[in-house]
């Protein structure tokens, strides 16, 4: 009859992290578990086989090294836990798929992201996407999505954010509502229905239209007429549909004005913002393939294109 001790695997994760790692710590951070419970793990296997498993220092770089005994043991212990997680992935199956959800905004969904996900599928064909489309900053720690694609100051807690743009501020209209005589200047875009975006940018020198005509060169610059949306995505879809001219995020209408449906008006004016796009996730979701895999797509394959780097 064979017998296994299985019911000390964990204890056997904890002693093989630690020992890979040299501290409690690491392994603790690669294990999702904090430090005492990976050192309560390893003591419980020092109980159970009844001598010490490692040496323990309090100063140097890797405060844990194996005594001789766990590293005469440390080669079958890998071996083995590498057998395992073969054993598991044979049998979740070949025919399996990873998932990746994806959290972002209706404006960079619909504007950006979609027509780039093909690159992505095409490359990643075992992993299907799941878009959560919402406006809301979703909490990445609570699980609510893998990954986000935000716009901001890039200080979000408990998440790595990595860089992937910069944005800046511009001035659209649909064709139709250009004059059909005359020369479109700041003057005459102070005379049209002003779409407001109201959203909100806290601390991202989001430009008025007040400011932004003034720094046009108008005198007295407007601010009493036209509508106010609260909703990035809202604002670009009435300038679309012709009801005013907008300031929004130029990474947001680059399709818009691409195909003509949106005018770039007065393009000499820029407007950089201090907000930028990030792509963020914890570092527990980062060490899931799927996640990592979008997350290198994402800043090489998108973000070192010519476009998107910054201006």
């Amino acid at each position: 009859m064979i017998m296994r001790f299985l019911t000390r695997i964990k204890s056997l994760q904890a002693l093989e992290a630690a020992a890979r790692h040299g501290s409690f710590v690491g392994a603790a951070s690669e294990l999702d578990v904090t430090p005492a419970a990976v050192g309560q793990l390893v003591r419980s296997l020092e109980d159970w086989v009844g001598c010490p498993l490692f040496k323990r220092s309090r100063s140097g770089r890797e405060r844990l090294t194996p005594t001789e005994e766990a590293r005469e043991a440390l080669s079958d212990i890998t071996h083995g836990l590498d057998l395992l997680e073969a054993g598991l992935k044979t049998l979740k199956g070949r025919k399996a798929r990873s998932i990746v959800v994806i959290t972002a905004s209706q404006a960079l969904v619909a504007n950006w992201l979609l027509s780039r996900l093909n690159d992505f599928t095409s490359a990643y064909p075992d992993i299907d996407v799941r878009l959560d489309v919402s406006d809301r900053v979703m909490d990445l720690t609570q699980g609510d999505a893998d990954i986000a694609i935000r716009c901001g100051m890039g200080t979000w807690k408990g998440v790595k954010a990595t860089y992937l743009m910069d944005e800046e501020i511009i001035a659209v209209c649909h064709q139709r509502l250009l004059p059909s005589h005359g020369k479109v200047d700041a003057n005459w875009i102070a005379t049209q229905t002003l779409i407001h975006d109201g959203s909100g940018h806290p601390e991202g020198d989001f430009p008025t239209w007040e400011k932004w005509l003034t720094q046009a060169g108008v005198a007295e610059a407007p601010t009493d007429h036209g509508f106010s949306i609260n909703s990035a995505a809202a604002v670009i879809q009435g300038a679309v549909a012709g009801r005013g001219v907008a300031l929004v995020r130029k990474r947001l209408v680059a399709l818009e004005i691409e195909s003509g449906r949106l005018v770039h008006l007065l393009p000499d004016q820029r407007w950089p913002v201090k907000w930028a796009y990030y792509v963020a996730a914890t570092n527990k979701a980062l060490r899931r393939y799927e996640v990592n895999a979008f997350h290198d797509w994402l800043t090489t394959k998108i973000a070192l294109q010519p476009e998107n780097t910054p201006s």
